[in-house]
C-alpha cells in the first residue's frame, strides 16, 4: 500500500496541526507493514525529516493552482487543493473541527469556508474527523452522503526533559498553566478571577493576537491581580515540559476545541485540570477533570476550590495518568491504517 500523507500544515511551527503532521506521520512509519511506502508531502525545509526510508513531495504554493500528483498512490490522505489522485487512488480527508461556527466570525465567512470543507468532502472517499463532537457537527452542517465518517482520537506524546530546570521565565510563587493560541476562542481572559485572594501566578504560554493579550491584562487589573498574570509568547518543548510539571493545576476554558491536546498532555503528569463544558473537552476530559459550567467568576472560583480540594483528599494522580495514556500516536496511527485498508475496498 502506497500512502501520501498531507504534511503541509508544517509550515506553521508551534500549531496543533503542526504536531498532529509530526506525531502522526512518525507513528505511521511504526505501523505500516515492510512492503508499505509512506510518501510525505511537505514543506521544503521539512525533506528528509521523516527518514531517508520514506518518499517526499515537496509543497509549493503553486500546487494550488496545478495540484500534484502522485501516480503510484493507493491511499492520498490530505487535501485535493494540493494533491491530485490518479487511478484508483483513493481520498481521505480529515476534517479537525468546524469551530469557526462557535467564534465570531461573520456569516460571510462562515459560508466561505463551509464551502471550502464541502468541497474537500466532496472530493473524498471518506473523513477522518478528532472526536464524536466533530463529527456530530461534520454530519450537522455538511453532505456526507453515504460516504463513511471515521473518529480517530488524537494521540500525545509528551517529551520528557526530567533534568532541565531553566525555564524562561520561573514564577516566584506556586503557579497556574495554560497553553494556546492566545485568541478569543481560547477564553483565557476569564482566568484572572481565580486568582483573586490567592498567591497564585497565572502562566499563559503561546503566540497569539495582541489585542486578545491586552483584554487579558485589563481584566486581571480589575481583580489587582496583573503582576501576576505572565503571557509567555510561544515556548520551547523544555520550558512546556518544566511549567506542566511544576503548575498547581492546569486551565483551559476554551469556547471551541475539536479534540484539545494541552489537557490530556497536563494528565500526562497527573495535574488537576479544569475545562470548559464546550465542544468537545468533556469527551477528552472525562470524569477525570473538572469542568466550569459557566464563567462568571463566583462560579468559577467555587468549582476550582471544590477540584482541589477533592484532588488533595483522593490523590487521583494514577487514575489521571492512566486516562492521559489512552491517547497515544501509535494507537492512532493504527486506526488510521485500519481506516485505508477499509476504504480501499469501497
Amino acid at each position: 500500500m502506497n500512502i501520501v500523507f498531507d504534511c503541509e500544515r508544517m509550515k506553521h511551527p508551534y500549531t496543533g496541526l503542526f504536531e498532529y503532521c509530526v506525531q502522526l506521520g512518525k507513528a505511521l512509519q511504526t505501523c505500516t507493514a515492510p512492503d508499505d511506502q509512506i510518501i510525505y508531502y511537505v514543506p521544503e525545509r521539512y525533506e528528509r525529516y521523516f527518514g531517508n526510508g520514506a518518499g517526499y513531495r515537496i509543497h509549493s504554493a503553486v500546487h494550488r493552482v496545478f495540484p500534484v500528483t502522485v501516480k503510484c498512490a493507493d491511499i492520498v490522505h490530505g487535501n485535493p487543493a494540493f494533491i491530485k489522485t490518479a487511478g484508483k487512488a483513493k481520498r481521505i480527508i480529515t476534517i479537525h473541527d468546524l469551530n469557526f461556527l462557535y467564534e465570531k466570525t461573520s456569516p460571510a465567512k462562515i459560508n466561505k469556508y463551509l464551502k471550502i470543507f464541502q468541497h474537500n468532502a466532496d472530493k473524498a472517499d471518506a473523513v477522518i474527523t478528532i472526536s464524536e463532537y466533530a463529527k456530530n457537527d461534520i454530519l450537522n452542517h455538511l453532505t456526507t452522503g453515504n460516504k463513511p465518517v471515521f473518529v480517530i482520537h488524537n494521540g500525545c506524546n509528551v517529551s520528557e526533559y526530567p533534568d532541565y530546570d531553566a525555564p524562561g521565565y520561573r514564577p516566584a510563587t506556586p503557579f497556574l498553566f495554560s497553553v494556546g493560541t492566545v485568541l478569543p476562542k481560547k477564553n483565557f481572559h476569564v482566568l484572572p478571577c481565580l486568582l483573586a485572594h490567592t498567591g497564585y501566578e497565572l502562566i499563559i504560554a503561546g503566540k497569539g493576537n495582541s489585542d486578545y493579550a491586552d483584554k487579558i491584562i485589563d481584566e486581571a487589573k480589575k481583580y489587582n491581580v496583573a503582576d501576576r498574570v505572565k503571557l509567555l509568547g510561544a515556548v520551547n518543548d523544555k520550558d512546556k515540559y518544566w511549567y506542566l510539571k511544576h503548575c498547581e493545576a492546569f486551565l483551559f476554558p476554551s469556547l471551541a476545541e475539536g479534540f484539545g491536546i494541552p489537557p490530556v498532555e497536563a494528565m500526562h503528569f497527573g495535574k488537576p485540570v479544569f475545562l470548559s463544558t464546550k465542544t468537545s473537552l468533556p469527551e477528552i476530559g472525562g470524569k477525570y477533570a473538572y469542568y466550569f459550567d459557566d464563567f462568571a467568576p463566583e462560579n468559577m472560583r467555587a468549582v476550582f476550590e471544590a477540584g482541589m480540594n477533592h484532588y488533595a483528599q483522593t490523590n487521583p494522580i494514577p487514575l489521571i495518568t492512566g486516562h492521559a495514556g489512552r491517547f497515544n500516536w501509535e494507537r492512532s496511527a493504527a486506526a488510521y491504517l485500519n481506516v485505508y485498508k477499509s476504504v480501499l475496498q469501497l
